[in-house]
């Protein structure tokens, strides 16, 4: 499964990269994700709309990972980044170590594109976090595909 790009992020990740985040945000990256972020690092896709229910959704671009995000043009990108923004909307946990939803793109309008681990550790969802109706501790998500490869073919 490979995205199409108009653009990707510098550095290009390893496996060693990606695990030390894991480990921060205490998930397991499903294999389809782990690939499209060794790829690409994130960027904007070729394909950035997607439509679920009534609504037509557009990709602004997928995060990435830096390991420096204050110099980075693109660290307003990055996952960490948002995380530590948005991270007591994406839980209704206020105990949580570790993260429920994890955002992996911005979307037109302030809403986010998630990995959501709160059905399964193994096997993530593809969500759409909603900026507006989301209050502290009260995330409000719609589940739209079942993989990061089923989101993927979505796109148009």
């Amino acid at each position: 499964m490979k995205v199409e790009m108009k653009s990707e992020i510098l550095p290009k990740l390893n496996e060693q990269m990606i695990h030390n985040e894991e480990e921060i945000w205490r998930v397991k990256l499903p294999v389809d994700y782990r690939q499209f972020l060794m790829d690409s690092n994130g960027g904007v896709p070729d394909k950035r709309e997607f439509c679920f229910g009534n609504r037509k959704y557009m990709i602004v671009s997928f995060l990435c990972i830096l390991e420096d995000s204050e110099h980075n043009k693109n660290g307003h990108y990055d996952i960490d980044v948002v995380l530590s923004q948005i991270e007591d909307r994406l839980t209704d946990n206020e105990d949580l170590v570790g993260c429920d939803l994890l955002p992996i793109a911005e979307l037109f309008a302030g809403d986010y594109l998630c990995l959501d681990f709160n059905e399964s550790n193994d096997n993530p969802s593809i969500c759409v976090w909603n900026h507006e109706e989301s209050g502290e501790l009260e995330p409000v998500t719609y589940k739209v595909a079942d993989t990061f490869t089923e989101f993927v073919q979505m796109l148009e």
